[in-house]
């Protein structure tokens, strides 16, 4: 089980220098509302966007690509963690729910971010 936690914390590691490099601010990292946990909370300053990321790595895309994995279940969790959390720290404005698809081969990195993945309100 080790290596799959190294792998997951590895994407995660490589998801946070890219979106610093896109000029988001890292709030936090696997930031944990009771059964949901938030792998990258980040901010855009400039828009004033509070950004929540899901971090989905695997070592290759034979089984699919890694952000397919990401289910409604957890896609509701976000949500309802997001409330708490800009509560938390009085943010009122825009919430954004990414997903990253990390995939670390062996010679290389594929990254795939897709901003504003979900739309958290489509829950019933």
């Amino acid at each position: 089980m080790a290596k799959h936690n190294d792998l997951g914390e590895k994407g995660e590691a490589i998801a946070v220098r890219f979106l610093q490099k896109k000029g988001l601010s890292i709030l936090e990292t696997n930031w944990r509302y009771k059964k949901a946990e938030i792998d990258i909370i980040a901010k855009n300053e400039e828009e004033n966007i509070l950004i929540l990321v899901e971090v989905k790595t695997r070592s290759s895309n034979y089984f699919g690509e890694p952000e397919e994995f990401v289910t409604v279940k957890k896609e509701k969790m976000m949500a309802d963690a997001a409330v708490v959390y800009a509560e938390s720290i009085g943010h009122d404005w825009e919430i954004r729910f990414d997903v990253m698809g990390i995939i670390l081969g062996k010679e290389s990195i594929e990254i795939n971010h897709l901003e504003d993945a979900f739309f958290p309100y489509d829950f019933d």
